[in-house]
């Protein structure tokens, strides 16, 4: 969210009803970090239909302001994540939600680089890894079977085609993706990759969905999750002109 695109979403956002239950929120919902930003955001995300649950993203820190952002948004009664999780309850159906930032760590094939470079990089190198173990026990504590992954940063490789690969191991962690699969998610959402592709799959087979804005093109898209089953993706809707 920046001054340039205030209001772009919300016409969307205040017809979710008809089409979706929840709106996953994962990441960069600031262009900056700012206190100008966060209160645009807020306005595009206020008294929305359906429930909002959010992680934040690297760029939502880059003011030092993140838990200003995240205290304006559960003010709102959106549910931002960070190691936790929430359970709601959809038409008699309870469906899991766990929830980190994540970060960079590298995948197989495209290793990482925690002993090298500044202190931020090699913060965020380490990151990845530290927030796969608290979104495993987030997702351990979910009390339903149909479970969802929440992540900032991809827990896969292949949302990130169209990226260079030279990058692949600064925009996410193959270790959320043994995370997703070990807690018994049956989707993944992610977004950071902003060249990269929607589509993706853990190793386990579980969906990986990069929602970016970038990618998508469109003010969001519809994935549908049955209870003990893999989701399928709905015809998506587009976003307006």
């Amino acid at each position: 969210m920046r001054a340039a695109v205030a209001g772009r979403f919300r016409p969307d956002f205040l017809r979710l009803s008809a089409d979706a239950d929840i709106l996953l929120l994962a990441g960069d919902l600031t262009d900056g970090g700012t206190r100008a930003e966060s209160e645009l955001l807020c306005a595009e995300l206020d008294g929305l239909p359906v429930p909002v649950v959010a992680v934040l993203g690297n760029h939502d820190h880059d003011q030092r302001s993140g838990y200003l952002i995240a205290a304006q948004l559960t003010a709102l009664g959106v549910h931002v994540l960070d190691g936790t999780a929430i359970s709601l309850d959809i038409e008699g159906i309870r469906v899991g939600i766990a929830g980190v930032m994540g970060g960079s760590g590298g995948f197989p094939g495209h290793p990482g680089t925690p002993e090298e470079g500044s202190a931020e990089h090699r913060a965020r190198m380490r990151r990845g890894p530290l927030d796969a173990l608290r979104l495993r026990q987030a997702l351990d504590r979910i009390d339903c079977e149909t479970r969802i992954a929440l992540t900032h940063f991809a827990p896969v490789i292949d949302t990130l085609a169209g990226e260079p690969p030279k990058i692949y191991a600064g925009l996410g962690c193959h270790d959320l993706a043994v995370a997703v699969d070990a807690g018994g998610a049956v989707l993944a959402v992610h977004g950071h990759a902003h060249g990269g592709t929607e589509f993706g799959r853990t190793q386990g087979g579980v969906p990986v969905r990069n929602v970016s804005y970038p990618v998508l093109g469109r003010a969001y898209a519809v994935y549908e999750v049955a209870p003990d089953s893999r989701p399928t993706d709905r015809e998506q809707v587009p976003s307006p002109p």
